[in-house]
């Protein structure tokens, strides 16, 4: 079993670090062709920021399919099963339509139209629904129609809610990569747990999904340089869909090979590990799609389109009952996290009830370390050397107010002065002196070679982005 595990993690390495490689040159690339919307009434971001980041990711998901085929424990899932292609067909696809959307703002139904033809290009090549597992009836064989239909649905349901959480920076790639880590673990217990050979291409999925977010999130944590766009949200929305269709439709839940006596109660604990895929794609876009659902009711409700973009998604009430950026996406980790890796504990150790009581206290302690007032994330200083200069802490500097600041003679300010500490680090200016500005301005505090502004201008909680 160590074998596999290294060549998935050579997989999810290199698909990362390819993603991470390739974020800086989109981003240039995007400033360069205009891919730069003005800001919209529903975006949360002050300043116009380059998208076209699926390009990035894309870019990831080729690389990591490459490496895999040419890892001996790997290699077999190419030759063995046609799903591999299958996603990059439908993937190819749906990374073009967001890339054209991300450029040129292309209508709401024609990316939906577009969404339902990848599906069914993955469905043609044979990566689709073939039965589910039905609770107290048992595995129900689907005809091709039903299976089409269904596994179509799940794709566009699956893009959509990954599409509608993409709001804040960090989010959608963040409680993706959280989603297929708990996917990962669930998918490799099949394979190797039950030696299902079919659970082998969605734990293939899920590792390359893993490494394009990993290597998307360094660009793209508050304050981003560059957004994935529908090119990006699309395409993990299509590969976490692909990973959920080939294990709750291919893997015949027949093979898992469960006997068992007793009780009824007993018996329904016996079968969990067959019921879970049914249950587990579901509990890892939890988030998204009740999102998404409150969306299209509370759209429909006012009389709206479904398609109508507005400020009233999840993230967007956490910012307006007063968290801030980075607390709200860490909010939506917490419980992305808490959903799928307590689905998956639960369905490793059903007949135990402290799996539950682990979860609420879990639920306990995050709830009250996130909504600490004055709880923020930071680096250790231990740390500093191992991460990117953007994210180090920084040591306060002691400036004393000049007279062109204020307008006259400044008194000399001692050592060590409080308000004069204070006035350095939020930056204040006077009306009469203009900022000034570094290279080309208007690119989210930073140019596409240039340094970001070392102090960021300081918004009240109600002031509209």
């Amino acid at each position: 079993m160590g074998q596999p595990v290294r060549d998935y993690l050579l997989t999810l390495c290199v698909t990362a670090a390819v993603t991470y490689l390739l974020t800086g040159p989109v981003r240039k690339f995007a400033i360069a062709v205009g891919a730069m919307p003005a800001i919209r009434a529903r975006d949360v971001h002050r300043e116009p920021t380059p998208r076209l980041g699926g390009i990035a990711m894309f870019g990831g998901l080729c690389a990591g399919l490459i490496v895999a085929d040419h890892l001996f424990n790997l290699k077999g899932v190419f030759e063995l099963s046609n799903e591999p292609r299958a996603l990059l067909s439908g993937a190819a696809l749906i990374w073009l339509i967001g890339v054209l959307d991300d450029k040129f703002e292309i209508d709401a139904l024609i990316k939906l139209g577009g969404q339902m033809i990848a599906a069914a290009v993955m469905v043609i090549q044979g990566l689709t629904i073939l039965w589910l597992p039905i609770p107290g009836i048992g595995t129900v064989a689907l005809t091709q129609w039903q299976g089409t239909l269904l596994t179509v649905a799940l794709v566009v349901i699956t893009i959509n809610a990954v599409n509608f959480v993409d709001g804040l920076d960090g989010l959608a790639a963040g409680m993706v990569c959280i989603a297929s880590a708990a996917f990962f673990l669930y998918a490799y217990r099949l394979w190797f747990g039950y030696g299902i050979e079919a659970a082998a291409p969605a734990t293939l999925f899920a590792a390359i999904l893993m490494g394009m977010c990993l290597g998307f999130l360094p660009h793209n944590m508050h304050p981003a340089r560059i957004f994935m766009g529908d090119s990006g949200s699309m395409l993990i929305g299509l590969v976490l869909a692909a990973g959920a269709i080939s294990v709750t439709g291919q893997v015949d839940p027949d093979s898992l090979r469960i006997f068992f006596e007793g009780s009824e109660r007993g018996a329904t604990h016996a079968m969990l590990p067959v019921f879970i895929p049914l249950v587990l794609p579901l509990t890892i876009i939890a988030i998204p799609a009740a999102d998404l659902v409150l969306a299209i009711v509370r759209r429909t409700w006012n009389g709206q389109s479904p398609f109508a973009a507005d400020r009233g998604h999840l993230h967007h009430r956490l910012l307006e009952i007063g968290h801030s950026h980075s607390r709200a996406v860490l909010i939506m980790y917490f419980w992305s996290a808490l959903i799928a890796f307590g689905a998956v504990g639960y369905s490793v150790h059903s007949a135990s009830m402290w799996i539950v009581f682990v979860i609420i206290a879990a639920s306990a302690v995050g709830l009250v370390l996130l909504l600490m007032p004055r709880f923020t994330p930071r680096t250790p200083h231990w740390a500093n050397r191992f991460v990117p200069p953007r994210y180090r802490r920084r040591a306060p500097e002691r400036v004393a107010p000049s007279a062109s600041s204020y307008g006259e003679k400044p008194e000399p300010a001692p050592s060590g002065s409080q308000p004069a500490l204070e006035d350095a680090q939020m930056g204040q200016e006077s009306p009469e002196r203009a900022p000034v500005a570094v290279g080309v301005s208007g690119v989210n505090g930073a140019t596409a070679i240039g340094p970001r502004s070392r102090f960021p201008e300081r918004r009240s909680i109600d002031s509209s982005r």
